[in-house]
């Protein structure tokens, strides 16, 4: 998904209907943002289809940093969304 406008939430429905579960990833902060939007529609549109609760890993809620290093611990990584996805279906 790119935008929340227009949002495509028959997709989205459909896709929670077939696994029962739902991880957003999103590299904005937790608050406020794309995957906080996306998780309250789901909730709101397909909640008697979860079989667990929206997972969201999105950044840390730091400014960004410059340093490489730093951006990248600021970051959703591979290891948080897989520790997500275990969470669903756990």
């Amino acid at each position: 998904m790119r935008t929340l406008r227009p949002l495509d939430a028959q997709t989205i429905a459909a896709s929670v209907a077939r696994t029962h579960r739902a991880v957003v990833v999103d590299e904005a902060w937790r608050t406020g943002s794309f995957a906080a939007e996306v998780s309250a529609r789901m909730a709101e549109e397909s909640f008697y289809e979860l079989d667990a609760p929206v997972e969201r890993v999105c950044s840390a809620q730091v400014p960004m940093p410059y340093a490489r290093q730093l951006e990248e611990a600021a970051l959703p990584q591979t290891a948080d969304i897989v520790a997500a996805a275990h969470r669903a279906v756990d």
